[in-house]
């Protein structure tokens, strides 16, 4: 049977076509490292999510040497992967070269998670978990958006994903300042912050301590996935009675400050008997 070369071309183009789109729905499936949405995870009650472990606290945790887990909560109109107590929603701050799996739910009505110009894009439905596990090869950041209708609000429901550099990524948090509340004029107060490091590895940081007019920094080296104290002392000679403000703050090295911040009173010291 003898065979048009028109009508071999024409053979040879589409053996390629669909070679292509085989090659093309591949490289997108698992070519990026992007495993396909996780339908094994169990219920969960959208409206009492502070009951559950992960999703009462949400955030990034490392959970092996290069392994790491997110936590997200979508709600009208914000996605929640830990909370700033200045800046509101942080961004997902996550490393390169290492295996990240995302954990959404929602706590209201049914959004998406789509992490624009990537293939991560999965519903995010009340009660159900949607996982998905990526790794991200090269620093940037990107942005993410809800593809699902969810209220008036809808357009400006975003979030960002930022990969930093691994040896660029710390996990630093302030997990408790112990200080006194109150103390007599003229008398020191002493001021200590325990600074925990999420890594499982030792890193350094600073944290710098403020208070009225006076401002300490001291380095600190912390141990993988453990605390340091460091003691700052705070000098009230010459303050007037008052409530006085003080703030600690860790600079993780990337674009989330961490802080805590209290007052001091110096109150009015004890009239002398008189004689």
């Amino acid at each position: 049977m003898r065979i048009h070369t028109y009508e071999k071309i024409w053979l040879v183009a589409a053996m390629v076509l669909i070679v292509g789109i085989i090659a093309t729905i591949t490289y997108g499936a698992v070519g990026l490292g992007i495993a396909m949405i996780d339908d094994s995870e169990d219920t969960i009650d959208a409206a009492n999510l502070g009951d559950d472990e992960r999703f009462a606290n949400p955030g990034i945790e490392q959970v092996g040497e290069d392994e790491y887990e997110v936590t997200v909560v979508a709600r009208q109109f914000n996605y929640d992967p830990g909370t700033d107590q200045l800046r509101g929603f942080d961004p997902i701050e996550v490393p390169t070269d290492s295996e990240v799996t995302f954990y959404v739910t929602s706590g209201d009505v049914i959004h998406s998670f789509s992490v624009v110009d990537t293939n991560l894009n999965t519903m995010v439905v009340p009660g159900e978990v949607s996982t998905m596990t990526a790794v991200f090869d090269e620093p940037g950041e990107y942005g993410i958006l809800c593809n699902e209708y969810c209220g008036p609000q809808h357009h400006d429901m975003e979030g960002r994903l930022v990969v930093h550099d691994v040896d660029e990524f710390d996990l630093f948090e302030i997990e408790a300042v112990d200080g006194p509340e109150a103390v007599d004029p003229g008398d020191e107060a002493a001021f200590t912050v325990t600074v925990a490091n999420e890594r499982l590895e030792e890193r350094s940081t600073t944290v710098v301590f403020e208070f009225d007019e006076q401002t300490f920094e001291e380095d600190v080296t912390v141990d993988a996935d453990g605390t340091a104290d460091v003691t700052f002392t705070v000098d009230t000679d010459g303050l007037e009675v008052d409530d006085y403000s003080w703030t600690a703050t860790v600079d993780d090295g990337m674009e989330r400050i961490v802080e805590e911040s209290g007052q001091l009173a110096v109150g009015e010291e004890e009239d002398e008997e008189e004689e």
